[in-house]
């Protein structure tokens, strides 16, 4: 077989470049606003009732299959994104990332819990409490970009977890990430309508509806916020790139008042405020630090848009970890300034930056504060809509849910039917949910999320399936459960108020032993490009910060999260189950069968 020496018409190499093709060459012709059963349940089991029947009598067995059923790299690069029939836009740089993350992460978090959290829990040390929090949030970075560079996809953590945990454990992680991310949504709504009304009339809900019918806590409609959402995820459906722009120009605004706040505050400081430091003690710290961590979250949301960045082995690192590194110096500042203008004592719980201005008498400064506030929710909403699509189109593509939700619109490059179906469910929670209920369902989620990828960090660079030896296997297994055994020792301990040296020592010593362990162990896979430093020691850290983190949270936040869990379960066996068993050997058939045809091709 050779090449043709036929020469190109010079017209070819001058005229315009046509569009794209379909990644899906069954999908070439087909309009991309479609609606029909085939495009919600392809899958065999559910053609019709008898097939269903069949399916469900089978389910043992298929639950057995995808418990110990991995995904691969292959899979989520390649096949995966087949499901999706055309391609997203690679149109993000280094520069988009980084203001990503600062448009995400910065939101009202930074304004509204710093003096709730100096006043109650920390004092001048609420500075410590954002380094810790602030580290741990970097470590979870460090984890999150060297998946990203090795595996550029849409789905973010849940396509990690596939991959090195499995099917079952990815789909109740995604489960609970994805309801967290509808609240976040719906709570960044409210509290942007209760910023904007409180603006106006001093009135937090002078600008909703009271129905007396409705039960409390659901008695008052906000239509405001639902409009907001609305907005902001209509325009994130027209363009990543044009949404990058329009968000890093406004955050440029925002880290400029921000600066201002940081120079104001050192110039009208005195350091005698910062004492004492540690009014609280330890015990302060942490529970403060577990409390403003809340104000890192959002940078998973710029990692689920891996797939439409142009150099993802250059732009991811430089991106993710360029922007936690900036927003935890600015917060650490920014709560250090706070501490040094007025006594913790007398700081403000609910507006601090707002009220010290009026008291040393820039007023004008505390509208600036404002406006910054509600820029901040805004991109909030923006980026995590996008953010949140794109997760949600990832699920679809492994048809946990239907894989009418993975499309992307030809011509946009962005899966509109993803961003609809979360913007629906913010929206229906917004307008009838108060903040206090959002409140209470949120939390656990994120950081067990971020728990899990430093555990399939672990996992990838340690055990590769039929090329690990078994004795690897095991010394790596033991000193893992040994890593998260005595990190949960160490939370129980704290939790309890069991602060004595013996039992915090020995746990201690355990976790060392048991990162040691890994240490010692060969390691059976080497990042191609870029990876996380001091393997197995800052997954351990992060292990053992989230698990901490997470044991600081209450009983609330766990058995919100064990009824939300057994809640998806049921779903899981009733269809989520099935619908990724046909879809997995689906994909295992259409493997053998291009295999058969190379052969034969080589073979003639």
């Amino acid at each position: 077989m050779g090449f043709s020496n036929k020469q190109i018409p010079s017209s070819d190499l001058t005229s315009p470049l046509s569009p794209p093709t379909p990644m899906d060459p069954s999908a070439a012709g087909k309009s991309y606003w479609r609606f029909s059963k085939r495009d919600f349940y392809p899958e065999p089991t559910f053609q019709n009732a008898s097939t269903y029947l069949a399916a469900l009598s089978n389910t043992p067995h298929r639950l057995k299959d995808r418990l110990l059923g991995r995904s691969s790299d292959a899979i989520e690069l390649v096949d995966g994104k087949k499901q999706s029939e055309n391609e997203m836009k690679k149109c993000l740089t280094w520069w988009d990332l980084i203001w990503l993350g600062f448009g995400s992460v910065v939101g009202s978090g930074i304004f509204s819990i710093t003096g709730q959290e100096t006043h109650d829990h920390a004092g001048p040390a609420i500075v410590l409490s954002y380094a810790v929090s602030g580290l741990s949030a970097l470590l979870s970075v460090f984890c999150y970009t060297e998946f990203a560079v090795e595996i550029p996809v849409a789905g973010g953590s849940f396509s990690y977890l596939r991959i090195e945990l499995g099917d079952f454990l990815a789909f109740i992680a995604a489960g609970n990430i994805l309801l967290e991310g509808l609240v976040g949504a719906a709570g960044l709504g409210r509290s942007w309508s209760s910023y904007f009304a409180s603006i106006i009339k001093n009135n937090p809900d002078s600008l909703r509806i009271r129905v007396d019918s409705f039960a409390q806590g659901f008695n008052m409609l906000d239509p405001l916020a639902v409009g907001v959402l609305l907005l902001v995820n209509g325009f994130a459906m027209t363009g990543t790139k044009r949404t990058s722009i329009v968000n890093w120009i406004s955050s440029v605004f925002s880290a400029a008042v921000i600066v201002f706040i940081i120079i104001f505050g050192f110039i009208h400081g005195k350091s005698e405020n910062l004492v004492p430091f540690f009014p609280y003690g330890a015990e302060g710290v942490f529970t403060a630090a577990a409390t403003v961590y809340w104000s890192y979250t959002g940078f998973d949301m710029v990692a689920n848009m891996a797939e439409e960045v142009k150099r993802p082995s250059r732009d991811i690192p430089i991106g993710l970890v360029g922007s936690m590194s900036l927003i935890t110096v600015v917060y650490c500042l920014m709560s250090l300034v706070l501490a040094m203008m007025v006594k913790y004592t007398e700081v403000d719980p609910n507006a601090a930056y707002s009220v010290v201005f009026e008291r040393i008498g820039v007023t004008w400064a505390k509208y600036l504060v404002s406006i910054v506030a509600l820029k901040g929710m805004t991109t909030s909403m923006l980026i995590g809509s996008m953010g949140q699509a794109r997760y949600t189109t990832q699920i679809a593509r492994a048809h946990m849910i239907p894989p009418y939700f993975a499309l992307v619109h030809p011509k946009t490059g962005t899966p509109i039917y993803a961003t609809l179906l979360v913007t629906t469910g913010s929206c229906i929670l917004a307008l009838f949910t108060s903040l206090d209920v959002l409140s209470s369902a949120l939390s656990f989620s994120t950081l067990f999320i971020f728990m899990l990828m430093a555990v399939a960090l672990l996992m990838r660079r340690y055990y590769v399936k039929n090329v690990t030896p078994k004795r690897d296997a095991i010394q790596f297994m033991v000193s893992l459960i040994v890593v998260i055994g005595s990190s949960i020792v160490i939370t129980v301990l704290w939790s309890t108020n069991e602060r004595g040296w013996v039992g915090n020592g020995v746990s201690v010593l355990f976790w060392a032993l048991g990162t040691l362990g890994m240490a010692l162990t060969s390691k059976h896979r080497v990042p191609k490009v870029w990876g996380v430093p001091l393997v197995p020691w800052l997954p351990s850290i992060s292990i053992a910060m989230n698990v901490f983190l997470i044991g600081s949270l209450g009983k609330v936040a766990v058995l919100r999260f064990l009824i939300c869990s057994a809640v998806m379960l049921i779903y899981y066996v009733l269809a989520g189950v099935h619908a990724t068993y046909d879809a997995a050997h689906m994909t295992e058939k259409d493997v053998k069968v291009e295999e058969g045809d190379e052969n034969h091709i080589q073979g003639t």
